[in-house]
C-alpha cells in the first residue's frame, strides 16, 4: 500500500544528494525535473514487517480502504509483530475486513519472519536479488512488492521495477512523447540512471504525481 510519508517518523538515504548531482549530469529528463521537486527525496519508515503485513492489505483495493481495513487490523494485537499476529483468531482478521487469502498471507508472512526463513538482520550485506528471492517466497508478495520494499524500505539506490505501470508511464511522456513503451525501451533509457536507478524512478513518479509517498 502506498501512503503518505509522515517526516517526523522518515529517514532519507545519504546518496542523495551525489544521486540528483550525477542523474542532472547524465541524463536530460533529470536535468529538468530534478529541480522541480526541490528538497524532497525518498523516505522510509517503520520495520520491515509492518511495512511488508500493509502491502499485503492494500493489495487489489483503494488506498482509503487499505487504511480503513489496516487501521481495524492493527488493534487486534497488543503490538504489531510476527509472533503477536500468529496468535491471533482467523475470525478477529476477518472481522477487520481481511479477505481468506489475505489472511493466509499475514500468516505465511508471519510465518516466515518468526520462523527465521528471512535473514533480515543480514539484509544491509545482501544483494538486491537474493533478498527479492526470500521475499517472493513468502505467499502473497510477488517481485513488484518486493522491488518496492527494497527502494522504500532498504532504500536501496539501483531498483528499476520494469513491472511497475507508473514507471513505464513516466517514461512513455518523458522520453517518448507519450508512445508505447516496451521493457527494452525502459532498460535502455535506464542506463544513463545506473546507478541510481531508484532516485530517476522516484522523480519519474513524482512526474505523474507531485505529492511523496511512502510504502
Amino acid at each position: 500500500m502506498m501512503a503518505v510519508v509522515d517526516a517526523a517518523q522518515s529517514v532519507t538515504p545519504a546518496y542523495w544528494d551525489e544521486a540528483c548531482k550525477h542523474l542532472v549530469k547524465k541524463d536530460r529528463v533529470m536535468r529538468k525535473l530534478i529541480p522541480r521537486f526541490g528538497d524532497a527525496c525518498l523516505q522510509t519508515r517503520g520495520d520491515a514487517f509492518v511495512t511488508l503485513a500493509r502491502s499485503i492489505v492494500g493489495q487489489q483495493i483503494s488506498v482509503s480502504s487499505a487504511q480503513k481495513v489496516w487501521d481495524r487490523f492493527v488493534l487486534l494485537p497488543r503490538k504489531m509483530t510476527p509472533a503477536n499476529v500468529l496468535r491471533l483468531k482467523v475470525d478477529d482478521m476477518r472481522a477487520a475486513g481481511l479477505s481468506a487469502r489475505k489472511v493466509e498471507y499475514l500468516v505465511d508472512l508471519a510465518l516466515h519472519f518468526d520462523n527465521g526463513a528471512l535473514h533480515v538482520k543480514k539484509w544491509a550485506d545482501m544483494a538486491d536479488d537474493a533478498i527479492i528471492d526470500e521475499l517472493v517466497a513468502i505467499r502473497g508478495i510477488g517481485r513488484w512488492t518486493a522491488e518496492m520494499f527494497l527502494i522504500f524500505h532498504l532504500m536501496r539506490p539501483n531498483i528499476l521495477p520494469l513491472d511497475d505501470p507508473g514507471l513505464i508511464s513516466g517514461i512513455s511522456q518523458s522520453y517518448f512523447s507519450g508512445d508505447a513503451v516496451s521493457r527494452s525501451d525502459a532498460r535502455e533509457v535506464a542506463a544513463a540512471w545506473a546507478p541510481y536507478c531508484s532516485v530517476a524512478t522516484w522523480y519519474i513518479w513524482r512526474s505523474l504525481d507531485p505529492v511523496p509517498v511512502g510504502y
